[in-house]
């Protein structure tokens, strides 16, 4: 159970990872070079900056000054992607007090309901950065398939598919944690204290009763001879 809970937690912290990677990366979308006259120039596009560059190696990058000006997609994206890198540091947090091979955590149930917590803070991450990617990707396809719009037209950038990757890892790390939970449940046996006092004391009981379960009769009586029991 202990490597099943290793290779969860490396699935979820490389997803988170790559979360990050793609919050910090420009290139969450790149003008087509299909449509573009000069094909030696092209422009990136990401959360926080748009960004130009060209085949000599050059880029300019200038950041949203405002968000107030930045369309609504882009913020709900911003938010989501916020919210997965949050609830992936939390569950790497939890993740490392409810693993078996950590000193932390409490008592092994204590620590296979920490490891759950963990496994479903992981589940939401992935969750928030699949449906974040998944809002932009639909923004900028419909865009480019739109004939009425005359501006430069994007394809998808290679951040969407790295934050695509990093939500399924934490999906499928916050998966595993789960079932080691569900699995502890099922094999764990209930412990009963050992009461050494009662078990001394029942056991003196038990003497006392067999000792005095044999008793001869006095006397001669109605057809009871001196081998009979009480």
């Amino acid at each position: 159970m202990s490597g099943l809970q290793i290779l969860a937690l490396i699935c979820c912290i490389s997803g988170t990872g790559a979360v990050i990677g793609a919050v910090v990366s420009n290139e969450w979308r790149v003008t087509s070079r299909a449509s573009s006259v000069i094909t030696a120039t092209w422009v990136f596009q990401g959360l926080w900056m748009n960004c130009a560059g060209n085949a000599l190696g050059s880029y300019h990058c200038r950041p949203h000054f405002t968000m107030f000006r930045v369309e609504g997609f882009l913020q709900a994206c911003r938010a989501l992607m916020i919210a997965a890198i949050c609830l992936g540091s939390f569950g790497s947090i939890f993740a490392f007090a409810g693993m078996k091979c950590t000193r932390i955590g409490g008592t092994d149930q204590m620590k296979a309901k920490v490891a759950c917590l963990a496994g479903v803070l992981f589940i939401f991450s992935g969750a928030c950065s699949l449906t974040g990617c998944s809002l932009y990707a639909h923004k900028t396809t419909s865009e480019f398939f739109d004939p009425t719009l005359v501006s430069a037209k994007y394809e998808l950038g290679t951040a969407l598919f790295v934050g695509w990757a990093g939500a399924l890892l934490c999906m499928a790390g916050g998966f595993m944690f789960c079932c080691t939970f569900s699995t502890e449940n099922i094999f764990s046996r209930p412990s009963y204290p050992y009461n050494a006092a009662a078990s001394s004391n029942m056991s003196s009981r038990t003497k006392t009763k067999v000792a005095t379960k044999l008793v001869i009769p006095q006397g001669s009586s109605q057809g009871y001879n001196k081998n009979s029991y009480v």
